[in-house]
């Protein structure tokens, strides 16, 4: 089996943290090996007592030597200056300690689930240098259209990481709209990969087919009411300003609406003034729990300006709730063809308040979304066949024997 050093995220909580954890524990339970290489230690913990930490050179190396899973290896902690779910800015001692760290590991692979950091323009040349095949998953959404600023802005980012990315071994993408956005950007159709997302279609699963406890208690602290939900980042690209203004408008009688998530503009969007038909629930870090507010929801709203391919758009199709999202990045071809409803990035807030009391009237067609939606993903987006195309791309950079080993 092959040993793959995944540099990625796992704090703050982003749709990059998901996707991480989730392959890597696929991966393991495969037999590969993981050695996980995240930013986790910032400059304030550095100057604190170094009882959990040993030395690499002269750089902090943090160990995690308890709890590990079957083909896990003790992680490397790399120091950083800023952290927050965009964007990465390393301490100036990061670059030297991930090499070190590599030199030390002697992975198969390096795959970089890139964190939007300076260390990810300088991935190419390292792993030359080490003589490693180096894998690159790039995570910013797009509007292929440039509709709306927040689009404009994202196609900059996709412009200033081609020429990195055109020298990567192989760059994961999650569909053919945005292998097509970065091929005319420079990058060789045949280092592009597309491996849609896949979720875990045993945890994220319609309540009856696995109701639990937590499921319980959150229909005792949330009654009866129809629930629907948005879960995901509070920031521009989100628009999650336009699903509360259609909200704030329509008020359908019966339903609650409930914010699951936090981001810079959940306070300014929090301060209207709301009755108890709107839930401010902030983030939430139980799995078990978020599973239940996907089983209860009866529909869910992602009114992205900007996407890639969500996590949460799959997780709420996967748990058979009747999903409504906008076309930009992949999710309109996610839902296409009947699996959910697709709108616009524009008029947000007009087209959500026509939709909305035609969801709250017609539960049965609520129902049949949900159960599209579930077969849809059982159909193209399960986490085995996301794994199934990762084994594969591997096995194209490193020795079958390896991979299959």
């Amino acid at each position: 089996m092959a040993h793959i050093a995944w540099l990625g995220k796992k704090s703050p909580f982003c749709g990059n943290v998901t996707y991480g954890l989730s392959t890597t524990h696929a991966l393991r339970q495969r037999g590969h090996q993981i050695s996980f290489i995240h930013f986790d230690t910032s400059a304030a913990q550095q100057l604190k007592g170094l009882g959990q930490f040993g030395h690499l050179g002269d750089q902090l190396f943090h160990w995690a030597p308890n709890a590990l899973e079957p083909g896990e290896s003790p992680e490397v902690a790399l120091p950083y200056l800023v952290k927050s779910q965009v964007y990465t800015i390393p301490s100036p001692g990061a670059q030297r300690e991930f090499r070190e760290s590599l030199e030390r590991l002697r992975p198969d692979v390096v795959h970089a689930s890139l964190t939007l950091s300076p260390l990810d323009f300088l991935l190419p040349d390292l792993c030359q240098q080490l003589g490693l095949p180096l894998v690159a998953t790039f995570h910013p959404a797009f509007d292929a259209g440039l509709r709306n600023l927040t689009a404009g802005t994202q196609q900059l980012t996709y412009q200033l990481y081609a020429p990195t990315l055109a020298r990567c071994d192989r760059v994961i993408v999650f569909s053919d709209l945005q292998a097509e956005v970065l091929s005319r950007l420079g990058v060789k159709d045949d280092r592009l990969a597309v491996i849609p997302n896949g979720v875990d279609v045993d945890a994220w699963r319609p309540s009856a087919l696995g109701p639990s406890p937590a499921l319980a208690e959150l229909h005792q602290r949330l009654g009866d009411r129809r629930l629907f939900l948005y879960m995901g980042r509070i920031s521009t690209e989100k628009n999650v300003e336009a699903l509360i203004r259609a909200w704030r408008l329509v008020r359908p009688e019966g339903c609650r609406l409930v914010i699951v998530g936090d981001g810079p503009l959940r306070n300014g969007l929090q301060a209207g003034s709301d009755g108890d038909d709107l839930l401010w629930w902030g983030y939430e870090p139980d799995l078990d729990r978020r599973i239940a507010l996907l089983q209860q929801a009866e529909v869910f709203l992602l009114p992205s300006l900007v996407e890639g391919l969500s996590l949460a758009l799959l997780e709420a199709m996967a748990s058979g709730t009747a999903c409504v999202a906008t076309d930009a990045g992949a999710d309109g071809e996610v839902l296409e063809g009947g699996a959910g409803i697709v709108i616009s990035t524009q008029g947000v807030t007009t087209q959500l308040r026509t939709l909305l009391p035609v969801l709250r009237d017609q539960p049965v067609l609520t129902a049949e979304l949900g159960r599209r939606g579930r077969e849809r993903v059982l159909e193209r987006y399960t986490l085995k066949r996301n794994i199934d195309a990762l084994e594969q791309l591997y096995g194209e950079l490193v020795p079958r024997e390896v991979v299959s080993a």
